[in-house]
């Protein structure tokens, strides 16, 4: 045994074994336990480190002949102090930088809670490499923001389900996922974005009840051993290099959803797993009295504001980017990561400014929730130039016109503009905002034109979970209907709402499941439900099939005219240009007759055109979401005009592969559909898949 060095943290291998190195700044001493297996209920070896073994804040030893696969974990000693930290040295604790873990059979949630010994059921972290990602085999794709397309899902939920093309031992895993991957690049998505697949507490649920979205971390580093094929946890971070490789060969980026914004350890009475045991008091916002602050809804909140638990975070997001190989991450609740002491917002938050300023975080994809459960809000003015933010009022204001809610045709306007409202009258760079409709939480888009309400029962929670704010539409009937007026309507909306998505400017996420009408029946919030309800739908219908063409196409056109829809410099907006007029390009609104927009309160109904200063109108479109059909003006276009989109079509004619001509100066638009009109010359030649 010798005294170590304190860096790297967590275990790392040396000529002679193993250097283990931890912060515990409170600490008075520690104990390294040294477990034969991940099962075993006592440690085979207490290595004691003392101030010998101290180096400011970090705790270090090297241990010789240990090597690769070594199970262990701390008990950490120290005094009490009310209103600080209480030191529980009977719980056997998880390095926070342990890559891999082992012990998953016999832990037990409640074995962490109060003063009993836990070392029987404990989880144990384990020594792995720490070798970096083989970027030559398996290059980042590194899509350009302005053409990227994300889709986010579940690996577990993708996965599963009756009609799954993944085979049966790969179900439910990363290496299942790889299979899969055909489907998705069919489709025509650039990136997938992964719910939470660092290592979390399957028990953190309700009695009878499991987590499955994974939102309750007991690791930053670590892969989750449910998503993993074997019981070996030195094989996960290859496993998860394998589906990395897989997907940037595929041209697919992989993002991940990542939660700092707290733990699984709760508040003051929760469970000490980890984080806690070392020093509550440095990792977790509190207040004078030691009671935990909370802006995360889930009992505690990370003070990533500290240097030494930013630097924590730091080394988790290098983990995976450097020696994992993933493209980027999407950060939940983000903006509680820039909250100070006492939870005060910070202007320049440094764990931002950090991550920013690291070379090997500088080719990533770095995307954040702007809000938090405290209040707090930030979109145009989120404190991280690098950091693209979700933007809810984009759902919330497209769903609200589509719905027919009044006050909805200025709003939408603006979202379809690139948001200039929210971004200091800016419209949205490309990389700056994230347009969606639908996500994890909340109702699917098929549930979205389905249900009023939410139907969470299953949840066992009298339905008190889950948002009660939707702005969804059943369109006459709650739930499936075989009337099919309301089934018609209701297909209709559907591809309204994604060619509104993707005919406007920002990174549009899609949701899994949505393109062949995945319903979670009427359930908003998921979490606890590992089952049909929580996992993709593989055995489509004609009616499924045609969407997911409909929506195919829609990604392809969004391809092709991508300097129109999504342009790298926003585009100016003119009622009308100028001869002396410098802006080469530039967006028109209209409303029923040309040049005359009509942004009235009663109004549900917004048109636009994308004007070129030599070809004239280049693209023309109109969205009617008025209770009856209405007539719209048509701009003169120099080539001729295709009609390329026609919700008020039936499927397969509403999107076709090649566009029919449009002669007439108008066109009539059924209630609640919408037109797009693209000059000849700009689609000439192509064929849609």
């Amino acid at each position: 045994m010798r005294p170590g060095r304190p860096w790297p943290l967590g275990a790392s291998l040396t000529p002679r074994g193993v250097n283990f190195s931890v912060v515990a700044p409170l600490a008075t001493s520690l104990e390294l336990l040294l477990f034969s297996h991940g099962e075993a209920s006592e440690p085979v070896r207490v290595v004691k480190l003392d101030s010998g073994h101290r180096s400011g804040d970090h705790w270090h030893v090297e241990v010789e002949g240990l090597g690769l696969g070594t199970c262990y974990g701390y008990r950490v000693f120290g005094p009490l102090q009310p209103g600080g930290h209480s030191f529980n040295p009977s719980k056997v604790l998880l390095d926070p930088c342990a890559r891999a873990i082992a012990g998953w059979g016999s832990y037990r949630r409640s074995a962490a809670v109060g003063a009993a010994p836990n070392a029987a059921h404990c989880l144990k972290g384990v020594v792995t490499e720490r070798d970096r990602f083989d970027f030559e085999a398996a290059p980042r794709p590194r899509h350009s923001w302005q053409r990227s397309v994300i889709y986010e899902l579940h690996v577990g939920g993708f996965t599963q389900g009756a009609g799954c093309p993944v085979s049966r031992e790969q179900q439910g895993t990363l290496l299942g996922l790889i299979e899969a991957l055909p489907v998705l690049r069919e489709l025509g998505i650039t990136a997938i974005e992964l719910l939470p697949v660092m290592a979390f507490d399957p028990s953190d649920a309700p009695d009878g009840r499991l987590n499955h979205w994974g939102y309750s971390p007991v690791s930053w580093m670590a892969p989750h051993p449910d998503y993993l094929i074997g019981t070996d946890p030195l094989s996960g971070r290859d496993q998860v290099r394998q589906l990395v490789t897989a997907c940037h060969q595929a041209g697919i980026e992989v993002l991940l959803d990542v939660v700092y914004n707290h733990t699984s350890e709760g508040n003051q009475n929760g469970p000490t797993l980890s984080w806690r045991g070392f020093c509550d008091r440095l990792y977790y916002q509190q207040n004078a009295l030691g009671e935990y602050l909370d802006v995360s809804g889930c009992g505690n909140t990370i003070a990533a504001n500290r240097p030494l638990v930013r630097r924590l975070i730091l080394e988790s997001l290098r983990c995976w980017a450097v020696e994992l190989g993933v493209d980027g991450f999407r950060f939940d609740l983000g903006i509680a990561l820039s909250r100070g002491d006492n939870l005060a917002p910070l202007t320049t938050p440094p764990l931002f400014e950090a991550m920013e300023a690291d070379p090997d975080l500088a080719d990533l994809k770095l995307i954040s929730e702007p809000w938090d459960c405290g209040g707090l809000y930030k979109l145009a003015d989120f404190p991280a130039k690098r950091v693209a933010t979700w933007n809810g009022r984009f759902r919330d204001d497209l769903r609200r016109f589509w719905k027919g809610d009044d006050n909805c045709a200025w709003a939408v306007g603006q979202r379809l503009s690139g948001s200039p409202d929210l971004y200091h009258h800016v419209p949205v760079h490309p990389g700056q905002a994230i347009t969606f409709l639908t996500a994890h939480d909340g109702f699917t888009l098929a549930d979205l034109v389905s249900f009023n309400t939410k139907h969470n029962l299953a949840n066992g929670e009298d339905n008190r979970d889950g948002d009660n704010h939707n702005n969804s539409w059943n369109h006459g009937v709650e739930g499936p209907s075989t009337d099919h007026a309301i089934t018609s309507l209701r297909e209709r909306q559907l591809r309204n709402l994604l060619s509104s998505l993707l005919l406007a400017p920002g990174v549009p996420m899609l949701l899994m499941g949505d393109e062949v009408r995945r319903s979670q029946g009427g359930n908003n919030n998921t979490w606890c439900q590992n089952n049909p309800l929580g996992w993709m739908h593989w055995q489509p219908d004609a009616g499924d099939q045609a969407l997911r063409l409909f929506l195919r196409r829609l990604l392809a056109l969004r391809h092709q005219l991508v300097d129109l829809i999504n342009p790298e410099f926003p585009l100016p907006e003119r009622p009308q240009r100028r001869q002396d007029d410098p802006v080469h390009r530039w967006r028109q609104w209209h409303g029923v007759e040309i040049g005359r927009p009509d942004w009235a309160g009663w109004s549900h109904t917004v048109a636009w055109s994308i004007n070129d200063s030599i070809d004239g109108p280049l693209l023309w479109c109109a969205m009617n979401a008025y209770s009856k059909a209405v007539h719209f003006d048509l701009p003169v276009s120099t080539s001729g005009w295709l009609r390329v989109i026609d919700t008020g079509l039936p499927p397969g004619d509403d999107l076709p592969a090649t566009p029919e001509r449009w002669r007439p100066g108008g066109i009539p638009l059924e209630s609640r559909s919408l037109v797009l009109l693209v000059a000849r010359r700009r689609l000439a030649g192509v064929r849609l898949p």
